[in-house]
């Protein structure tokens, strides 16, 4: 037991340092740039900083990496608008992304989230990791305020916004999946095994119950852990191998899952 945490103590502690790197390409329609950095996940999101001048910065795009080539050390970032920060009282411009402008990606990856399925395999996992975790309390009474005692992805990216948490980590049968929380893209799969002789729904928290709406997505109370978990991941990584690998030599209620896929035997 001890040789596997030491393990996850190592993969989880590869993450914690934001990575800055300026723009050395991009399209016409601002939805694609490409950075150059010596190594780098794909899925690791963050955003791209504009200098208005020597005084004033900007950030005008959200930025996830779908493509990294190891021997050019040359990254394909996704770009989307920038929403965190929309406010009718902030000065909005006509900025465009320029190369030299500074991509600053895997920001928040110092603080995380751990979802686990009861308080026993939280704390053991928790305990593991040189991380600043962001007590799961806090984002059942977010769900709480929203109505949705089934958290929904949405819910993650908003409260990882809220609290500038990077990364979630989320516990699925013998298994810790790192997730950047924004793309919630699958960076790396730990195996962990623990006994887990409970489950509380939707996650382990302190807080007692989580309000719901009247009705809408997430209204309603999570009936299964890993089947709800496994369908979130699998919609944001459909075309990862490992995962469908995973999902293929589960139990049937996983297994009716591989459908999600876009991948072909």
């Amino acid at each position: 037991m001890k040789h596997i945490f030491l393990i996850f103590f190592i993969a989880m502690g590869l993450y914690g340092a934001v990575v800055k790197s300026p723009i050395i390409s991009v399209n016409k329609d601002e939805t694609e740039a490409t950075i150059s950095v010596d190594k780098i996940d794909v899925g690791v999101s963050g955003f791209i900083v504009h200098s208005v001048d020597k005084n004033h910065e900007m950030i005008l795009k959200n930025a996830v990496v779908v493509e990294f080539d190891k021997d050019s050390k040359i990254a394909k970032l996704k770009l989307e608008k920038y929403t965190q920060l929309d406010s009718n009282a902030l000065p909005s411009g006509k900025w465009g992304i320029k190369n030299g402008d500074m991509a600053v990606l895997a920001f928040g990856y110092s603080r995380g989230l751990l979802i686990a399925p009861n308080e026993d395999i939280y704390y053991k996992v928790a305990k593991s990791a040189n991380i600043q975790w962001i007590h799961p309390d806090i984002f059942a009474t977010y769900l709480s305020f929203s109505g949705h005692p089934t958290p929904l992805r949405a819910d993650f990216t908003k409260m990882s916004t809220t609290t500038s948490v990077g990364l979630i980590y989320l516990f699925l049968n013998d298994r810790v999946y790192t997730l950047d929380a924004k793309s919630f893209k699958i960076l790396t799969v730990t195996e962990v095994k623990l006994a887990q002789e409970s489950v509380n729904l939707p996650f382990y928290t302190r807080v007692e119950k989580i309000e719901a709406s009247w009705w809408g997505e997430g209204s309603g109370r999570l009936k299964e852990y890993e089947p709800y978990y496994y369908e979130l991941i699998i919609k944001a990584n459909s075309k990862n191998r490992e995962l469908y690998d995973i999902v293929k030599n589960s139990d049937e209620k996983i297994k009716k899952l591989l459908k999600l896929f876009e991948i072909k035997e």
